[in-house]
């Protein structure tokens, strides 16, 4: 039976057996049994990490006494789930990420940056902090909710997301969308970060020159 631990663009955390390409760390989440107490973090830096350890170790997803293992589809889905790179295990990419929040936010210095995404991703309740805006005024890799489902916003329009990948791509709508990626995300992004995406983005009309899938 899948845990637990799959995270969705609207900052969920569900069961669901497609593993993603991605995983990512808030602390210490899980009861003994293997299942999410309360908790949605238990620290701020909230960071994305490879599937497999720099040094080849792997705890298991839910281990006792150590880091919960959150899954993504991709780097998209955790940018707006409120993650961003970790500086040991994606270190280019976190780099890359340093350079973007410098030009698009200002001060770079991890603790300012994460409290400042903390801030900006989620309520004291635990809810999603979202904002409205036009689609083509975000840049591309930014998720918004349009018709109650989750998009991704590429070039030509929005890619519909699922679990286990990206579905039908949509022209740009009119007016406004929610936005879920958080502001100093979406700075970062028009600034000029490329998130890496999940293949399904590319087989379904993604920019390639614009993302890196």
């Amino acid at each position: 039976m899948a845990l637990q631990n799959r995270v969705l663009p609207t900052g969920e955390i569900v069961a669901h057996p497609a593993r993603g390409t991605l995983t990512g760390n808030r602390g210490i989440l899980h009861r003994p049994e293997r299942t999410l107490g309360k908790a949605r973090w238990t620290h701020p830096h909230w960071v994305t990490c490879t599937l497999t350890h720099p040094r080849g170790r792997y705890h298991g997803p839910m281990p006792d006494r150590a880091w919960t293992a959150l899954f993504f589809l991709d780097e998209a889905v955790a940018i707006a789930a409120g993650h961003r790179p970790c500086g040991y295990c994606r270190r280019a990419a976190y780099g890359a990420w340093r350079a973007a929040w410098a030009r698009g936010v200002g001060a770079e210095d991890r603790v300012a940056m994460d409290q400042a995404l903390h801030a900006a991703r989620v309520t004291r309740g635990r809810a999603q902090i979202r904002h409205a805006a036009s689609p083509s005024d975000l840049p591309l890799g930014c998720f918004v909710l349009w018709q109650g489902t989750a998009h991704l916003v590429i070039e030509t329009g929005l890619l519909t997301y699922a679990p286990d990948g990206y579905a039908s791509a949509v022209p740009h709508p009119a007016g406004q969308v929610t936005v879920l990626t958080p502001r100093p995300s979406v700075a970062v992004l028009a600034a000029g970060y490329r998130p890496a995406l999940h293949p399904s983005a590319a087989a379904r009309h993604a920019p390639a020159a614009g993302l890196d899938a």
